[in-house]
């Protein structure tokens, strides 16, 4: 009985709260922001406290259940040996047991895995493996009114990545540039380009487009790590390389490296 219990009820209960649990300590924390869109954080978190709300009701009627249960199967073996006479008890292979007992072993390890990789192990932001897998700058639309207007120093990664996307970028091209972003190696491999790139939120982390600008820097593997934070400034020149897929690129003033920001994504 406490097996199908388990099985039919508590498991999910019990992943339900861990659920509940961790998405209340990143908004706690400050780090939901690494997963969710600022825009609907009081919607995940209102989420969050009416099923905190339907799981604690929960729990009360669920404990009445096996009771009720028992009591039905006590009445149910009253009936049968009432109708017939006892026998010997047949006997129970270990492999019958065994397999009743592997499903529980299995939903422990859920439930305890579960638990280490929400609420044990540090929440971390997207990778450079998450980006090359993604693709730089094949994702977050046309350069709009936004992008093409203000101050260049005001002017994220994300906006010059998707300025350069236009008209082959002419729109930027001998105009300078000051921001951050992470080391990100282009697709060609090539030792003279990186880009310094920024992961851009739609809605969740699930959804999330790397965007960059490449940077000429010979040799740039040998001052930055791929994945370090850099402050970058300098000004979109056309690439001495005709033959690479980047017509304009940025030719650093310099190249500062950072700690990772707070906030590391741009929405």
């Amino acid at each position: 009985m406490w097996r199908e219990q388990f099985d039919r009820y508590w498991r999910g209960l019990l992943l339900s709260g861990i659920g509940i649990a961790a998405i209340a300590w990143l908004a706690a924390t400050g780090r939901l922001g690494w997963y969710v869109h600022p825009r609907y954080f009081w919607f995940t978190v209102t989420l969050c406290a009416i099923a905190a709300v339907a799981l604690c009701a929960a729990v009360p009627a669920l404990r009445r259940t096996p009771r009720e249960s028992a009591a039905i199967d006590a009445v149910h073996d009253a009936d049968v040996d009432h109708h017939h006479s006892p026998g010997p008890e047949p006997a129970r292979p270990a492999r019958a047991a065994l397999m009743r007992v592997l499903p529980v072993i299995g939903g422990v390890l859920l439930i305890a895995s579960t638990a280490a990789a929400l609420l044990v192990a540090p929440p971390t932001t997207l990778s450079v493996a998450t980006a090359q897998q993604r693709q730089v700058n094949t994702g977050g639309g046309p350069a709009g009114d936004a992008a093409a207007a203000g101050e260049d120093a005001d002017h994220d990664a994300r906006d010059w990545a998707l300025l350069l996307r236009q008209g082959g970028g002419a729109l930027v091209e001998a105009r300078t540039a000051e921001f951050i972003g992470f080391v990100l190696p282009g697709a060609d491999g090539s030792s003279d380009i990186f880009f310094a790139a920024r992961f851009v939120v739609s809605c969740c982390a699930v959804d999330a487009q790397p965007l960059g600008v490449p940077v000429l820097s010979p040799d740039w593997q040998a001052d930055h790590s791929e994945g370090s934070w850099v402050a970058v400034e300098g000004v979109f020149v056309a690439n001495p390389d005709v033959t690479s897929d980047q017509p304009v690129v940025l030719r650093p003033f310099t190249i500062t490296p950072i700690d990772e920001p707070n906030d590391p994504y741009v929405y």
